[in-house]
């Protein structure tokens, strides 16, 4: 074991959504929705800076006057994990250091999760980490809720939109919902970046298989921390209502 490497966030922010263009700037108690993952995520301890990463000069403006750091990228990424790369770039990070891949869209993400995803760096072996929680049937049976299976190491086998492990004696209860938040070694995004699309990555749309096809171990956090994404703006009342003055960060009630 070693000491903690250096660990940076950072929040692709992108303007153009099918399902809800301008997502970054919808307002959750008067304040854009990045602003509010910007705090959450500054209240994690062992990030050394966070930053939000966007190529729309509107979210860059919005960012600059309610002094959030705000790096602009290219317009052209095929997924936020590219956009986080060239970033982490920008920011002239370390080869060793961790970067967090912070989800634009989780305003209500608790810091301790960022926490918990770090952790694992301090075993200098850690290439890559994410979370999972337990899930009940029900909701694994949703494929927009990706499962994953592990290994005793605690490094996932595969992710999957479909139900894994499948329950073919309807004795299995135990699934592990994944949670889309990453940390990476700087090293190893930017090879991850550089690796062409998967066999498998294609047919099941979930870019993480990319790392598995080629042996790049990804260590998962089991967590009992639960967070809300906003996909849809009729999900703005409901993350609002999650949001709300008794449960902000300090940071977010001054």
């Amino acid at each position: 074991m070693t000491d903690q490497p250096k660990c940076y966030g950072i929040i692709p922010s992108r303007y153009a959504s099918s399902r809800f263009p301008g997502k970054p700037l919808a307002e959750i108690h008067g304040m854009p929705m990045f602003w509010h993952v910007y705090q959450r995520a500054s209240q994690c301890p062992e990030l050394e800076a966070v930053a939000l990463a966007t190529d729309d000069q509107r979210i860059k403006k919005a960012a600059e006057e309610l002094n959030v750091p705000v790096i602009m990228t290219r317009s052209d990424h095929p997924s936020g994990t590219d956009r986080v790369l060239e970033a982490a770039v920008n920011m002239d990070i370390e080869d060793n250091a961790v970067v967090v891949n912070i989800q634009g869209d989780e305003p209500a993400m608790q810091p301790e999760m960022i926490s918990q995803l770090i952790k694992p760096f301090i075993n200098p072996a850690t290439c890559v980490s994410t979370l999972a929680r337990r899930i009940d049937y029900r909701i694994a049976e949703n494929p927009d809720q990706v499962k994953v299976v592990l290994n005793h190491n605690k490094d996932a086998i595969y992710f999957s939109r479909s139900i894994v492990p499948y329950p073919r004696d309807d004795s299995t209860e135990f699934f592990l919902g994944h949670i889309g938040i990453y940390a990476f070694r700087l090293n190893i995004l930017k090879q991850f970046v550089s690796l062409p699309v998967g066999t498998i990555e294609a047919v099941e749309k979930l870019e993480q298989l990319r790392l598995i096809e080629n042996g790049i171990p990804i260590h998962v956090v089991e967590t009992t921390l639960t967070s809300m994404g906003v996909d849809r703006p009729e999900d703005i009342a409901k993350v609002s209502s999650i949001i709300n003055a008794d449960t902000l960060p300090e940071a977010e009630k001054s």
